[in-house]
């Protein structure tokens, strides 16, 4: 008979999100996407960005969207759903800040399996906790009730913001020598949900377990809401020349790449990994290859700045959220973590 450990899934592709096959799946969509608007509301940047941008006279509009996950879940397991909201606006309005823009209102998309009002209430509380939170008006948003088409709930939502055409930021102006800071993450966000929890359930490990090596509940852990790095980063791009700015969602380090692929980003220093990323990759016995390449690893997001002005901005994020210089920028291309002798070749 198989042991345990052998039966366990160690990637996110055996956990059923096969990020290569995501790739095709968006490019067989995107291949299809070939009129574009001319004049006001024509793009003004490419498919493939945190957040994509739209003409508006002297400004750029952006628009992102993008949902909560399997997280959902989990929310349901511990029947506590008053921070899946704030995930929901986190998840687009740190995209947003990539492209340089100032997230300004938000529409939220609640489908449901059946009405249920306290599910409602508490994910209405998350949502208006991570408005503040982004400094951003909630102005509308739908309820679809679909009891053939979803289990359970989903909840996902779209994100508008403004940038001054001369401040967007695609990563273009990024060069060998840039600093890399990197902002510390409050856990595993809301991606690579679908392979945590496989591995706890797998090994064993209950939702309301005590997390391995850690504090509190599994659960807990995994419930932790999404950092929203909106305010700091809104007052260093006020402050500071920027030359690029990466959200760490899924794919993990990879979603550096997006930024420009002509170089080579080295992580020479990354921040510590929390407790719930330990736990992961020793239940199920994932190698680091595949960690790095589906979590943040301790790491929410990633500023490209010329090498000079790092350490200033470094005391301009204090204390809203902890930040040091994790790497540089250098010749080559792809994504190396030389301490784990890693590297990936693009996104």
């Amino acid at each position: 008979m198989d042991s345990p450990r052998e039966r366990m899934v160690k990637t996110y592709a055996e956990a059923g999100v096969d990020q290569s096959r995501k790739a095709s799946h968006i490019a067989a969509i995107v291949k299809q996407l070939t009129f574009k608007r001319a004049g006001p509301g024509k793009p003004l940047v490419s498919i493939g960005h945190f957040a994509g941008l739209v003409d508006f006279g002297r400004y750029g509009l952006s628009l992102c969207t993008d949902g909560v996950g399997t997280k959902l879940i989990v929310a349901s397991q511990m029947r506590k759903w008053d921070t899946v909201g704030i995930d929901c606006v986190a998840m687009n309005a740190n995209d947003m800040i990539c492209i340089g823009a100032e997230p300004l209102a938000f529409v939220d998309y609640f489908a449901v399996e059946k009405y249920d009002e306290e599910v409602a209430r508490q994910v209405g509380i998350g949502l208006n906790e991570g408005a503040r939170q982004a400094n951003v008006s909630i102005i509308g948003g739908e309820v679809a009730i679909l009891p053939e088409v979803i289990r359970d709930f989903d909840l996902a939502g779209t994100c508008l913001g403004i940038v001054e055409k001369k401040r967007i930021m695609t990563g273009k102006v990024i060069k060998p020598g840039d600093a890399i800071i990197g902002l510390s993450s409050t856990g595993i966000h809301s991606n690579g949900l679908t392979l945590a929890r496989r591995v706890f359930k797998d090994a064993g490990v209950a939702i309301d377990d005590p997390l391995p090596g850690g504090s509190g509940m599994v659960g807990q852990a995994l419930l932790e809401p999404t950092a929203i790095y909106v305010r700091p980063v809104m007052k260093i791009l006020r402050r500071h020349r920027i030359h690029g700015i990466t959200h760490f969602t899924g794919g993990g380090l990879t979603n550096i790449v997006r930024l420009k692929e002509s170089v080579e980003f080295v992580f020479t220093d990354p921040l510590k990994p929390q407790p719930v990323f330990s736990a992961i990759q020793r239940l199920a016995g994932i190698d680091d290859t595949d960690m790095y390449k589906t979590f943040n690893m301790g790491m929410g997001m990633a500023l490209v700045t010329p090498e000079d002005q790092a350490d200033s901005i470094i005391r301009d994020l204090k204390p809203a959220v902890t930040a040091k210089i994790v790497g540089e920028v250098r010749k080559g291309t792809g994504v190396s973590l030389p301490e784990r002798n890693l590297h990936y070749g693009g996104y």
